[in-house]
């Protein structure tokens, strides 16, 4: 407990820290409908507009919204029991999501929740939902979720600990003020999302025309054809022979080239990595057995570093402008051309010589020059949007600190 002397007027100590006077903690049951209900256990089935859209972990985005692409739906005579009415709530409740959290929004159609999922429903005579979501996305919210999942194996958080987690509860006219203040934000948010999607189809777009040929860039019109890439690269196969280079990178599909302790919060290199290959700036890699899903990337932000012998590492010559390739192998056309070139085994892969074989629109250096400066810099647009984007969430979070704490108050 605090010190009463630290204490400021018109504030007590509680349970979750210091609140203002006229505010109380709560259990979250104590403050809903129910007592957490598990979702439905039912496969998943291919999307139809006939049947309600299943609600899994893997929908929700990391900031609690239902992610619209790739939906599936279920098909279940007990379906009716499951959908998510206004005002309820869903937690994850197992793996490595738990704590993510999902407040149902009509816009998103019928949905269904499913297994991994805990719904509870507010009684808003008592919290707002929208205000119970917010306090899910506090700091206080994921130390309260790490301490509670901590247990053998895989971690996990049922729906009576859920129900008992405490919660600073303002006034109920406290509450919605709080949740239209922070509702200016979301719509900022919104609109800034928005306008990321409709550049990054934009982009590909863009890719699609100029990546095939179908649109040609001002004073290029000369004829081309499709070329196998076996004369415009070259494997690299530099080894960490006298252990020389520490710098362990990993080869993501949403991220790119990343350092390997950034990925999995240590390094899992082996102790001898004297056989790991180098790859310098200005050089591909990718893994041979997951680049259908984007395991591919053009090194720019490090100078050089070392990757497990099971990447493959190559080069362009100079006929070859390496930001155009790096579009052509980031394109749908090629994800699409993988199967036909794909080794079986174990895994299907993409072998050097599977690659070299693949056939592209390859036109003059001075346009290849051409269409990637055009497609980096709408690359750089939505780059610059994402920073606004993450500028208008850090400002949002830093808001709910103050307010769902009582730290700052508002008038009512």
């Amino acid at each position: 407990m605090t010190a009463k002397n630290n204490i400021p007027a018109g504030y007590k100590d509680s349970e979750v820290g210091i609140i203002p006077q006229e505010w109380e903690v709560k259990r979250l049951v104590d403050l809903c409908h129910n007592t957490g209900d598990y979702g439905i256990n039912a496969p998943a089935v291919p999307y139809r507009e006939d049947l309600p859209t299943y609600l899994r972990i893997t929908d929700i985005d990391g900031w609690g919204k239902f992610i619209e692409t790739d939906k599936v739906s279920v098909d279940s005579p007990n379906s009716s029991q499951f959908i998510l009415r206004e005002g309820d709530i869903v937690f994850a409740r197992t793996g490595a999501t738990v704590g993510k959290t999902y407040l149902y929004d009509s816009k998103d159609g019928q949905l269904v929740f499913a297994g991994f999922l805990i719904r509870f429903t507010p009684n808003s005579n008592k919290a707002i939902p929208y205000y119970i979501k917010a306090s899910t996305e506090t700091a206080s919210y994921w130390n309260w979720v790490r301490v509670i999942s901590q247990r053998s194996g895989q971690p996990g958080i049922n729906s009576v600990e859920y129900g008992a987690m405490k919660l600073a509860v303002p006034p109920i006219g406290e509450q919605r003020k709080i949740a239209e203040i922070l509702g200016v934000w979301d719509e900022a948010i919104e609109k800034q999302s928005r306008l990321i999607e409709r550049l990054e189809l934009r982009k590909r777009a863009l890719m699609q025309r100029l990546l095939t040929g179908r649109t040609r860039l001002p004073g290029f019109i000369d004829d081309v054809q499709y070329k196998k890439l076996k004369p415009f690269i070259v494997e690299k196969s530099e080894r960490n022979t006298n252990q020389t280079y520490t710098n362990i990178l990993s080869v993501t599909n949403n991220r790119g080239f990343i350092n390997q302790a950034e990925q999995f919060d240590r390094e899992v290199a082996s102790d001898n990595t004297a056989n790991y290959k180098l790859v310098r700036k200005g050089q591909f890699a990718y893994n041979p057995s997951r680049v259908n899903v984007g395991s591919l990337d053009l090194l720019q932000t490090y100078d050089l570093g070392i990757l497990s012998p099971m990447y493959i590492v190559f080069e362009t010559k100079p006929t070859m402008d390496s930001k155009f390739l790096y579009y052509q192998l980031k394109s749908g056309w090629f994800v699409g051309h993988i199967p036909m070139y794909v080794q079986g085994s174990v895994r299907d892969s993409l072998s050097f010589d599977g690659l070299e074989n693949m056939r592209f629109w390859i036109p003059s250096l001075p346009e290849q020059k051409a269409i990637a400066e055009v497609l980096t810099t709408a690359d750089d647009e939505i780059a610059t949007n994402r920073k606004k984007l993450d500028a208008l969430r850090l400002q949002k979070r830093g808001l709910m600190q103050q307010l769902l704490t009582g730290k700052t108050r508002v008038k009512i």
